[in-house]
C-alpha cells in the first residue's frame, strides 16, 4: 500500500523549534568539582537550619498535666472511676493546682491532647458530610450514606450534624484562676475563645443553613443532635456568630488529625494583665469531665505553651533537618576519597603508558 504525501504529512507535527524538539536544552556533566561541593553546601544549610529550628523548639516553654484520671496520677481519677468506661457522671468536676516561680512568656496557648485516638481510621475519617456542613438545607434533611450509623435518629429525624467525627465531639471544658503571690482570692484569667479554627473552615467550609424568621433553631427544626450529644447544635453557644456549624471547637474538632496522638487548640491567653503571659503565683485549672478515653485506652492533657518563630514545640523538624545535613557530608567525603582513590589509579595507568 502506498501512501500520498499529503496524508503523510497530515500526520506530522508541525515544523516549529518545540513540536521538533529544537529548543535550547542544558544537560550538566555532574563531575566531581560540581558534585562534591553541593554536597558540602548542602549539608552545612541543612546543619545551620536544623541547629537553629532544634534550639528554636527547645525555648519553647510546655506545661502540661494528665487529667484521665487513672488512679494515684490526679484528683480526676474519682470521675474516670464513677465512669466506669463509660461516659463519666453529670457535672463531675476536678481541678489542677500549680506554681509559676517565673513568667511564663506570652503569647500562651491552651491546648487539650488525646492519646489513643484514630482520627486517621478511614470510615471514621469519611463519616461526615460537607454538603451538611456548608449549610445546605437539602443536605441537611437528607444527610449522606457515609454518616451510617449516625445518620438518622431512632425516630428517623435526620442528624445534623451527621457522622461519627461530630458524635465524638470532645466536650470537656476548662477556665483557669490565678493566685498572686502575696495571697488573695483566685481571680479568674480571660481565655480567648476566637479565631481558633482555620480561617479557611471557619468562613468557607462551615456554614449554617439559613435563618428561619431569623431563628437558627427553626431553620433545625426536624432535625436530631448527634446521639452522645446532650444539646442541639444550635445551642453550642449562645454568641449567635458562635453556634451550629459555625461553632469554633466544633470546627477545630472536624479538621481530623494523622496521627492517634494529637493536640488541639482550645485558647489564647493574651488579654488584660495577662497578654505578656502568666505572671508569677499559683494557679487553678478547673476542669469539668465529661469526654470519656479510659474505653478505648486513650489519655487526654491539658497543655500549656507558648510559640516561637517556627510555631509550636517541634524537635523532630530539627532533628531530621540535622541527620540529612550529616548524611549529606558524610557521603561527600566518601565521595571525595572515592574520587582521589581512583584519581590517582587513573594517574599511575597513565604514567605506565
Amino acid at each position: 500500500m502506498t501512501w500520498s504525501v499529503s496524508a503523510r504529512g497530515a500526520h506530522q507535527p508541525d515544523n516549529t523549534a518545540f513540536t521538533q524538539q529544537r529548543l535550547p536544552a542544558w544537560q550538566p556533566l555532574l563531575s566531581a568539582g560540581i558534585t562534591l561541593p553541593l554536597f558540602f553546601c548542602a549539608g552545612l544549610a541543612f546543619i545551620g537550619l536544623g541547629l537553629g529550628l532544634f534550639y528554636s523548639s527547645n525555648g519553647i516553654k510546655e506545661l502540661e498535666y494528665d487529667y484521665t484520671g487513672d488512679l494515684g496520677t490526679s484528683n480526676c481519677s474519682v470521675c474516670a472511676t464513677e465512669g466506669q468506661g463509660r461516659a463519666p457522671p453529670p457535672n463531675c468536676s476536678c481541678a489542677w493546682y500549680f506554681s509559676l516561680a517565673e513568667l511564663f512568656p506570652g503569647p500562651v496557648y491552651l491546648y487539650y491532647e488525646l492519646s489513643n485516638f484514630y482520627q486517621n481510621n478511614r470510615r471514621y475519617g469519611v463519616s461526615r458530610d460537607d454538603a451538611q456542613l456548608s449549610g445546605l438545607v437539602s443536605a441537611l434533611r437528607h444527610p449522606a450514606n457515609e454518616c451510617a450509623p449516625y445518620q438518622f435518629s431512632a425516630s428517623g429525624l435526620p442528624i445534623a450534624p451527621c457522622g461519627a467525627i461530630a458524635n465524638s465531639l470532645f466536650n470537656d471544658s476548662f477556665s483557669l484562676w490565678h493566685q498572686r503571690p502575696q495571697g488573695g482570692p483566685y481571680v479568674e484569667v480571660p481565655l480567648d475563645r476566637t479565631a481558633i479554627a482555620w480561617w479557611t473552615d471557619y468562613h468557607v467550609k462551615f456554614r449554617n443553613p439559613p435563618l428561619v424568621n431569623g431563628s437558627l433553631a427553626l431553620a433545625f427544626l426536624g432535625t436530631a443532635p448527634p446521639p452522645n450529644w446532650h444539646r442541639p447544635v444550635y445551642e453550642l453557644s449562645t454568641d449567635p456568630n458562635n453556634t451550629g456549624f459555625i461553632n469554633q471547637d466544633f470546627v477545630v474538632w472536624m479538621r481530623t488529625a494523622a496521627l492517634p496522638t494529637f493536640r488541639k487548640l482550645y485558647a489564647r491567653i493574651r488579654q488584660g494583665n495577662y497578654s505578656a503571659g502568666l505572671p508569677r503565683g499559683t494557679y487553678r485549672v478547673n476542669i469539668t469531665y465529661n469526654y470519656p478515653v479510659r474505653s478505648f485506652g486513650g489519655h487526654k492533657l491539658i497543655i500549656f505553651s507558648n510559640i516561637s518563630w517556627m510555631g509550636g514545640k517541634n524537635p523532630f523538624l530539627g532533628i531530621a533537618y540535622l541527620v540529612v545535613g550529616s548524611l549529606c557530608i558524610l557521603l561527600g567525603f566518601v565521595m571525595l576519597v572515592v574520587y582521589i582513590r581512583y584519581q590517582d589509579q587513573d594517574d599511575d595507568d597513565n604514567d605506565d603508558q
